[in-house]
């Protein structure tokens, strides 16, 4: 994608005020630092990792807390209306109202800089826990180790593998969007030079 797509005037069309207040309970200071920059992001979540049952392009689980439970992020930020619905509905699985949408609020151009030189912990994050997960079974899983839970397990490395693929190819391009944005407040028009992500 060249240039960037504002999602929160269509999601503000899918959740009304009442729902968004409800929904959307997640705290900056608690955001998942494999977050990738943008206007949504999850803070503290639940274990039950469902985000990926409408979401599977926008979220991942992390796997920190152990004993085969995860927190959810977003590793990928919609860039179209139907993203926007999908992303939507999976933060609505989730039961501790742990996303936001403030993104825009926090993040700064230096942010988003500082985040993209440290993408390279969160790509070897990715690596580890997609080949751990991706096998039939495994110590960390615990009481969730049953043979029930294998499909969701190797669902969610699927989700580890999509995302080091976008670290590679394309999160480069929506960020130096994104850097635009933030500085300007709007998409950039053709031909108008977007922002380095390094310097």
């Amino acid at each position: 994608m060249i240039g960037y797509w504002d999602p929160l005037p269509t999601a503000r069309r899918l959740v009304d005020e009442d729902e968004a207040g409800k929904l959307f309970q997640g705290r900056w200071e608690q955001r998942n630092w494999r977050n990738v920059p943008g206007p949504f992001y999850a803070g503290e979540t639940d274990s039950m990792a469902l985000g990926r049952l409408d979401a599977p392009d926008h979220i991942c689980y992390d796997g920190d807390r152990g004993n085969g439970t995860a927190s959810e992020f977003v590793y990928r930020q919609p860039v179209h209306e139907a993203e926007t619905a999908d992303l939507i509905s999976g933060c609505r699985l989730e039961t501790w109202s742990g996303y936001q949408w403030d993104g825009d609020d926090h993040w700064t151009v230096a942010g988003v800089r500082e985040w993209w030189r440290d993408r390279g912990r969160v790509r070897e994050w990715a690596v580890t826990i997609a080949a751990d997960w991706s096998k039939d079974g495994h110590p960390e899983w615990g009481f969730a180790g049953g043979p029930e839970y294998v499909p969701h397990y190797l669902q969610a490395a699927r989700g580890h593998r999509d995302f080091i693929a976008y670290l590679d190819d394309g999160l480069g391009a929506y960020l130096r969007g994104y850097l635009f944005w933030l500085d300007q407040r709007r998409a950039p028009r053709p031909g108008e030079a977007l922002p380095l992500l390094e310097r």
